[in-house]
């Protein structure tokens, strides 16, 4: 294996360590920094598509219009503005 030294923000590196320290207690071994960031990393790939999520939130007509109101507004606060 190829490796490299990287430098991390000491938040980050907290972060990091504490999801090796979960994924340890998880697999119930020990857990190296390379492996969370592994795992961090193909959790993300496998996460769904959006649009699997079509359908799963259910309100009602009236409440959909309120909340693209409330989405429209806080887009038009955007410095950069949205498509």
């Amino acid at each position: 294996m190829d490796s490299k030294v990287i430098k991390v923000s000491s938040e980050n590196y907290r972060w990091l360590a504490r999801v090796a320290a979960d994924l340890q207690r998880e697999k119930e071994r020990p857990i190296s920094l390379d492996e969370a960031l592994t795992e961090v990393k193909s959790k993300k790939t496998k996460a769904k598509k959006l649009s699997s999520f079509a359908g799963a939130w259910k309100i009602s007509d009236k409440e959909a219009e309120e909340f693209k109101d409330i989405l429209k507004r806080g887009w038009g606060s955007w410095k950069i503005k949205s498509v």
